[in-house]
């Protein structure tokens, strides 16, 4: 009865340890696919896209309350740039075209000429670039708040392209940022590279 009793007793420890050991596998490699998958989290520790308020091409009120709980993708543009923009805002449509039945990802693209770019301007750009309401939105608002918005919470420090005076200058650049659904910056991309937009697309649905 013993050496009985030893048998199932080993048995019972054999597959403890088995169910175990399986256990801890499916968790490392849980973890180490998490890892794999991963981007990393851009800024200083703690660095959170804050609060704004700004005006879409539909005149609507968009806030960071409206798009809580979405992967966004930050731009700034300016619709009468007939340089890097329209390249830009070309390749955004493929982003827009691959999440376009995901209701978690939106694009935000702010203008740099506010005093340029009203509504009314803005809703005729949106159209142009076929931008799907709700997925793309065409921002404006005070210059400060707009360029501060890029430089504080995008961490978008872009060179400055000055027209005739220091009151003209703005903010021109290719870069775009990817922010998480928990306001954390995921990735910076070069908006006018193919390549890029490709691992923007790709980099999206790894969160």
């Amino acid at each position: 009865m013993a050496k009985s009793k030893q048998k199932t007793d080993k048995k019972n420890i054999f597959f403890l340890s088995l169910v175990v050991l399986i256990i801890l596998s499916s968790i490392a490699y849980s973890l180490f696919s998490s890892l794999g998958n991963s981007l990393p989290v851009l800024g200083e520790p703690g660095h959170l896209v804050g609060s704004f308020s700004f005006t879409d091409q539909d005149g609507n009120t968009i806030t960071d309350k409206t798009i809580q709980g979405k992967i966004r993708v930050a731009e700034y543009f300016f619709t009468t740039c007939k340089s890097i923009c329209p390249i830009m805002n070309n390749n955004l449509q493929k982003v827009q075209d691959a999440f376009k039945d995901r209701n978690d990802v939106v694009i935000l693209s702010h203008t740099v000429n506010p005093s340029t770019d009203s509504v009314p301007v803005l809703k005729k750009y949106a159209e142009q670039m076929h931008a799907l309401p709700g997925k793309w939105e065409f921002l404006t608002g005070t210059k400060i708040s707009l360029y501060q918005m890029a430089e504080h919470d995008y961490l978008l420090s872009a060179d400055s392209t000055i027209e005739t005076n220091e009151a003209d200058a703005f903010i021109h650049t290719q870069y775009i940022t990817l922010v998480d659904k928990e306001n954390h910056i995921r990735g910076f991309y070069d908006a006018t590279d193919k390549k890029q937009i490709n691992k923007l697309i790709a980099d999206i649905k790894k969160l």
